[in-house]
């Protein structure tokens, strides 16, 4: 029997894609989720169940959860896509300010950044301070917390601008709406969608941390009466329900930053 080849061996490395086998996300997904499962369930056989129910258990509860308090559910998501909609625009009003006023562009860099350094919790508690009625309270951490992502993104999506792009377009002598309508409010849309992407789960954990302090209704709210009762099953139930949204969020994105961003080429460096 003769080894085989170095010629071989790079053939076999450099196939295509498509000879390999690979799971996919989704695949990947739904074995990870079976993974987990089957580990709860193991450990919920030798801890009580208020330390870990088994998945039996939470799907009962979960089951309750959707049935019978919807609208706790729906509460949250309503506040999640209230914030989340007007921190873009803020967020976006901030960049495009940042970078088409460069007077104000020191004082508005200077207000963000001492925006990110205030931890959450700080906000949480000026909010309760400030606000009597608590949909204010959580609007107004939500806010506070999103706005300054989005400002930054989009800062830095204009600054990333080609120079070639900018000099062929001055070649028309295009006016500031002009130049803003058709250069940079479309390259801007894939930084847009890219942060709503990647904070979408940090705003769900931050709606839910202030509902528990701050609000009666809502998802953080249940969670919180949970905990208090020792309903572990509760607690997991509403957790699961976050996470099936966040992961239909994401897919939510996904779509729509494939059909507007659909006329740009996507490199495969992993094939």
């Amino acid at each position: 029997m003769t080894a085989s080849s170095p010629s071989h061996a790079l053939a076999a490395e450099l196939a295509p894609p498509s000879r390999r086998f690979r799971l996919g996300d989704n695949g990947a997904l739904v074995l990870v989720v079976l993974l987990l499962i089957a580990l709860m369930e193991a450990l919920s056989r030798v801890v009580p169940p208020y330390i870990l129910p088994s998945p039996v258990v939470v799907a009962a509860a979960l089951w309750r959860a959707l049935t019978v308090q919807p609208w706790q559910l729906l509460v949250s998501l309503l506040r999640l896509v209230a914030a989340l909609s007007v921190s873009l625009l803020l967020g976006t009003a901030l960049g495009l300010a940042m970078s088409l006023l460069p007077r104000l562009r020191p004082y508005l860099r200077a207000v963000l950044v001492i925006d990110t350094g205030v931890p959450a919790l700080s906000w949480i508690l000026v909010a309760v301070f400030w606000f009597r009625n608590p949909e204010y309270r959580i609007f107004f951490v939500l806010c506070m917390i999103l706005v300054p992502f989005y400002a930054m993104q989009v800062h830095d999506g204009i600054r990333a601008l080609p120079r070639d792009w900018m000099e062929m377009i001055g070649t028309f002598r295009p006016r500031r709406a002009q130049l803003l309508r058709f250069l940079i409010l479309p390259h801007i849309v894939a930084y847009v969608l890219m942060t709503t992407k990647s904070i979408i789960g940090y705003a769900t954990r931050m709606l839910v941390f202030a509902e528990m302090i701050s609000a009666t209704m809502g998802v953080g709210a249940e969670m919180g009466v949970a905990q208090a009762s020792f309903h572990m099953e509760d607690v997991l139930a509403w957790t699961v329900l976050l996470i099936l949204f966040n992961v239909l969020a994401q897919g939510a994105i996904g779509l729509i930053e494939r059909h507007a961003l659909s006329w740009r080429s996507e490199a495969d460096v992993a094939s």
